[in-house]
């Protein structure tokens, strides 16, 4: 998975990084965009600059992937080898087309207090469940991170992504799935916040809201 931090990005020059992750290697390219469709809705910034689109490829060689996208994008990216975990995996057009939902992804770091188990067990054990119930997605990938795959890569533990509907993008509601109830969404909200404090997801984070496309490259030759 690569930040990229000072390149811009749109749906219509992806294409062209797309090619370059395929003659690399990639069998498929997933491209989230920090673009205008996703602007109202709330992002935190921990690294400056800041986090403006990821890239996440699937390469037997994800060296030669990070290096042609180094290329490509003037060296402005951050990149992770990470282990895919994907407690909600529902069906995503591979044609390129933009997926009809709010991506939000947060970037994660482990609190200094925390050994990596037990950080991992809270975050990926306890608290999945508790995130899948208190909020509205229909998508729900973790990754956590195994190394850097850049040069002075910023420290990153895990990397989430969560699938919202579109509404949730100005909506806190549809957000949460409280259906215009406060008392849920209060609920809902303590539950969570409760939840991701336990791991440190409450602080020293990056959440970048994005529009995601997705390439199945494995057809070509």
């Amino acid at each position: 998975m690569a930040a990229v931090r000072s390149s811009e990005l749109s749906r219509d020059n992806a294409a062209a990084l797309v090619e370059v992750c395929a003659a690399a290697g990639s069998v498929r390219v997933q491209v989230n965009i920090s673009d205008e469709p996703v602007s109202p809705a709330m992002r935190i910034d921990q690294l400056d600059p800041p986090i403006v689109a990821v890239v996440t490829v699937w390469a037997a060689d994800p060296g030669a992937v990070v290096t042609a996208l180094e290329s490509h994008l003037d060296g402005a990216i951050a990149a992770w080898e990470v282990t895919e975990r994907t407690p909600l995996n529902p069906p995503i057009p591979a044609d390129g087309t933009r997926v009809d939902a709010l991506s939000n992804i947060a970037f994660l770091r482990r609190p200094a207090d925390l050994d990596r188990d037990e950080w991992l067990s809270r975050w990926l054990d306890d608290h999945t469940q508790v995130a899948i119930d208190t909020q509205s997605t229909f998508g729900y990938v973790q990754n956590v991170v195994e190394r850097p795959l850049t040069d002075g890569t910023p420290l990153v533990d895990g990397i989430v992504e969560e699938l919202f509907p579109m509404t949730a993008v100005s909506d806190i509601h549809a957000f949460y799935g409280s259906a215009g109830d406060q008392a849920e969404l209060d609920r809902r909200m303590t539950l969570m916040l409760n939840s991701i404090a336990r791991f440190g997801a409450d602080r020293d984070l990056d959440v970048v809201p994005t529009s995601r496309y997705d390439f199945d490259l494995g057809g070509r030759s």
